[in-house]
């Protein structure tokens, strides 16, 4: 299943992608995307559905982040092989973790904001993992048996708030907007190998990351049973898993956006993303 949530913001229904590329409402039979809604179970229902009995949702709406009430908003740095070396930094031993903060996501196409007085606000084409199940301590084998299942998000950066004055990574990665999600949340059925997709972004046009999902130093299975040592991981959860080459930072000279830029960005079988760069105070 592709499944999104569309309409006004504050006011997304849930809703689901039928064969045709159609929007059905789902909103009969889930309230939203969110919590004990992403099971397993709930999933399954959802599945035995029959969409052509579905209102079809007119338009083009706006399409909302393709899950709702995240509780951690978990993210892994320096996880491509490729990414690593081009910012110069040694391959990890372990996964690097941070947190992003829950109210910087947003609809895969709303606007990205500037913070005030941001001059090194970076992109970064990630795959996003949603957790369905509580767990803790997951074996990596049943690592897929927990996950909801997978999306786009753009880990949007701001540099000089991650790397500079005290560091701290979550300090760049949590600004209001920073935090695209979807388009559609595709179940794990989907996709054939989560391991072999490819990414790409473009700014203005210009295409500034190629990759794929094959150069991840930890991979996703791997990513949802590490973290689940030290933290109870809950339905909604989501867990964004690094970045390939091309960001920003690591062109020579850097490049890093500004107001009126336009990001695009997409994942194989995940859909497409697109967003406009604003400044603080604009609209």
């Amino acid at each position: 299943m592709k499944l999104v949530r569309f309409g006004r913001l504050g006011r997304e229904k849930p809703g689901i992608i039928d064969s045709t590329g159609k929007i059905r409402d789902l909103s009969e039979h889930v309230s939203e995307l969110s919590g004990a809604n992403l099971s397993r179970k709930s999933l399954s229902k959802l599945a035995r559905v029959k969409l052509d009995r579905l209102p079809v949702v007119g338009g083009r709406p706006r399409l909302g982040s393709c899950v709702t009430g995240v509780g951690h908003f978990i993210a892994v740095g320096l996880n491509y092989a490729d990414h690593a070396a081009e910012t110069g930094a040694p391959i990890p031993k372990e996964p690097i973790l941070f947190s992003k903060a829950p109210s910087c996501i947003v609809g895969p196409n709303d606007d990205v904001t500037l913070p005030k007085g941001s001059e090194k606000t970076d992109w970064e084409v990630e795959l996003a993992i949603v957790i369905g199940e509580s767990c803790s301590y997951v074996r990596e084998k049943d690592a897929l048996d927990v996950i909801a299942g997978f999306c786009i998000c753009n880990d949007v950066s701001e540099r000089a708030y991650q790397l500079e004055g005290t560091g701290q990574w979550m300090k760049g990665k949590g600004c209001p907007t920073f935090g695209p999600l979807g388009p559609w949340l595709a179940t794990p059925d989907e996709i054939r190998d989560v391991q072999k997709l490819g990414m790409w972004l473009e700014v203005n046009g210009r295409r500034m990351q190629t990759g794929s999902t094959a150069t991840m130093i930890f991979g996703v299975k791997f990513l949802v049973s590490y973290i689940s040592q030290f933290m109870r991981l809950e339905p909604g959860d989501v867990i964004t898993t690094g970045t390939p080459p091309g960001v920003g930072l690591g062109k020579k000279p850097p490049v890093f956006l500004k107001p009126g830029d336009i990001m695009r960005l997409g994942i194989e079988g995940l859909g497409e993303q697109k967003q406009l760069v604003t400044a603080w105070g604009e609209g």
